[in-house]
């Protein structure tokens, strides 16, 4: 490749020659123009060289994994299973084994005959030891009687409220709507607006089973009256979703935090 004499080309080996003819010529500037073909040059070759390796190398492993390097094939043995004896319908099926019913445990009673003490061979059994078996001629253990559990168990009722359950109660409408109204309800206290008083008050308070706000109580208050109306307006809230535990609904904890902000 031959520059033509150009004094805008950059690269041109006369101007190069001509801008660097009274400088120091180990200056970085002059290397990267005098060498500039000879990398072009390369950069191109190495990039040619990357594009033919990208194309072929996929070409040559779809051809080797096509290949056949002798394996043979796999030999598979069929196994036929014999087919099952035919069902005889003819034949009614057995019957029905029936356990034995239980033994009854019963007490030999000996009838009563008027004798002197010291004839007497065997007492009579007392009143305790009939109470629960059935009086006989002769003594014996029975099976016991294994009382079986009602069809449908009573299931006892939660009363104590829990603290975390599977599905947490929500106000009607999710928190979004509780925001609102609350929002809509809070009455700044006239003390509390006086006085600059600002800050949130934590009520605690119980959802019970049937959605209904229930034992509303401060944990943290900041007074000037806010204690008061945020037991207030909690205490006034529409009925919630209650919480459910194991598909019941049941009394849930609910912590919440009213923030009370002068604009």
């Amino acid at each position: 490749m031959k520059w033509r004499v150009d004094w805008s080309n950059a690269i041109n080996p006369e101007r190069v020659e001509l801008v660097f003819a009274n400088r120091n010529k180990e200056y970085g500037a002059y290397v990267i123009r005098k060498k500039y073909e000879k990398r072009v040059v390369s950069a191109l070759l190495i990039a040619l060289t990357g594009i033919v390796l990208a194309v072929a190398i996929p070409i040559l492993i779809n051809y080797l994994s096509k290949a056949n390097f002798g394996s043979k094939d796999k030999m598979v043995d069929e196994v036929t299973l014999a087919e099952p004896p035919p069902i005889d319908k003819t034949t009614p099926p057995p019957p029905p084994v029936i356990p034995p019913p239980p033994v009854q445990q019963t007490i030999k009673f000996t009838p009563p005959v008027v004798v002197k003490d010291e004839e007497v061979q065997e007492p009579p059994p007392t009143q305790e030891e009939v109470k629960d078996v059935q009086v006989a001629t002769k003594t014996q253990e029975g099976t016991a009687v294994v009382d079986l559990p009602p069809e449908n168990p009573v299931v006892a009722e939660e009363t104590t409220p829990f603290t975390i359950v599977e599905e947490m109660p929500t106000f009607p409408g999710g928190e979004e709507k509780m925001m609102g109204y609350l929002h809509d309800h809070i009455k700044y206290p006239q003390i509390a607006k006086e006085n600059g008083i600002t800050g949130r008050v934590y009520v605690k308070f119980v959802v019970d089973k049937e959605g209904k706000i229930k034992d509303a109580t401060v944990l943290r208050g900041i007074g000037g009256g806010c204690d008061e109306e945020a037991l207030r307006v909690i205490r006034t809230m529409p009925d919630w979703k209650p919480g459910k535990q194991n598909g019941r609904s049941v009394p849930v904890y609910f912590n919440l935090p009213i923030n009370f902000s002068l604009k």
